[in-house]
């Protein structure tokens, strides 16, 4: 923990609060952000971490399919989607194709399929729903995480059926859990700026608050670093936090860091190392009841999310395998995002750190303290 001397009297009482496993307040973590040094705020969310997790990282076994990046929405930030009136420069993938692409990995230990992409307005509910069914009709066992909340919203309204009606069909299709995107920032005066014609926070936390209702557990993230300050921040997070504090649903919190090649915010500048470390930090601190965060090593990049292993992060996602183009097209320093399972070891490893292969709901398929570097392949690929 950290030394009391040389520190304010507001982070000592702080810094009490977090040892004594006592919630921290909104104006706690504004002034965390206004006064914390990075090495304040990274001695306490490590203590949190390590009083939960002890010395262990996890990462999964997972590939991504990306159905299309024609959106009908235009997010200012965004360097993925191509709107439908130029969908001829974007890819829409058809149920045979994706299903081909989960073939590719038979014989091979994936747990998770990760499916997200722009909102087409061709590919509806039904169509997904028939893509859930063919995938696990050929591999029953994975798990299937698919669709943000705001391809949920545009496909139940269109559907027209309910949040729990369009849920539920997925549900029996397949679906196992959701994951965080589309969150960005609730605070309205920073969504209309960035993504004004999409599903606003109420919509999202809805659909997210249903999901748990129904024994459907997600994720949630956050996009940081562009026009908002740290009091949308706060309220992004307090929002979740309340909704966790109902549920209990969330699994893990995923800071995702604004990246600025070749979209409508291209003159905001990124927040540097030193500010994405005290994010992670902080956020780990205030969101005392979610059981994990992830640093996504794609948005991020592998060193970065190697060192954010010491301020809080628990969890750096999975292998990839070169199967998301979301944050490569947007200028983050992994242009093809893969990993193997020897190098994610390796990676956790070089920080002292506990490397443990999870499934996506967070239980244990194998606890790689022991395993020597160059064995990893041997035993499992």
């Amino acid at each position: 923990m950290v030394s009391a001397s040389n520190i304010s009297k507001d982070m000592t009482a702080i810094a009490e609060k977090v040892r004594s496993g006592v919630r921290i307040s909104d104006e706690e973590c504004l002034k965390l952000f206004e006064q914390g040094s990075l090495g304040f705020v990274g001695s306490l969310a490590n203590f949190i971490k390590e009083k939960k997790h002890g010395n262990k990282v996890f990462f999964n076994r997972n590939f991504h399919i990306e159905p299309t990046n024609v959106c009908v929405f235009s997010c200012n930030f965004c360097s993925y989607s191509k709107l439908y009136a130029k969908r001829d420069e974007g890819w829409e993938l058809s149920i045979d194709q994706m299903l081909h692409m989960v073939k590719a990995y038979d014989g091979k230990p994936i747990t998770e399929v990760h499916i997200v992409g722009g909102v087409h307005p061709k590919m509806d509910l039904t169509f997904f729903a028939d893509l859930l069914k063919a995938i696990k009709t050929h591999r029953p066992e994975l798990h299937i995480k698919a669709f943000t909340a705001v391809e949920y919203d545009y496909m139940f309204r269109k559907a027209k059926v309910s949040v729990k009606e369009g849920l539920q069909f997925l549900k029996d299709a397949g679906l196992n859990s959701i994951p965080g995107g589309g969150a960005e920032i609730f605070h309205p005066d920073i969504r209309k700026k960035i993504c004004a014609d999409k599903v606003d926070a109420d919509g999202w936390l809805q659909i997210h608050e249903t999901a748990h209702q129904m024994g459907l557990p997600s994720n949630a993230t956050m996009l940081y670093g562009h026009i908002e300050n740290y009091e949308h921040r706060i309220d992004h997070m307090r929002r979740l936090r309340e909704l966790q504090d109902r549920t209990g649903g969330f699994n893990t919190f995923i800071p995702l860091k604004f990246r600025n090649k070749d979209n409508d915010m291209s003159h905001v500048a990124e927040s540097s190392h030193i500010e994405d470390m005290r994010l992670y930090a902080i956020a780990r601190i205030y969101l005392d009841n979610f059981p994990h965060l992830k640093s996504y090593w794609p948005m991020l990049g592998r060193q970065n999310a190697q060192l954010s292993l010491a301020f809080g992060v628990d969890d750096i996602d999975g292998t990839i395998d070169d199967t998301t183009k979301i944050y490569s097209m947007a200028g983050s320093e992994e242009q093809t995002p893969t990993m193997t399972t020897e190098e994610l070891v390796n990676l956790i490893k070089q920080v002292k750190r506990i490397p443990v292969e999870r499934d996506t709901l967070y239980n244990v398929i194998k606890n790689f303290g022991t395993t020597e570097i160059g064995e990893i392949n041997k035993q499992l690929n």
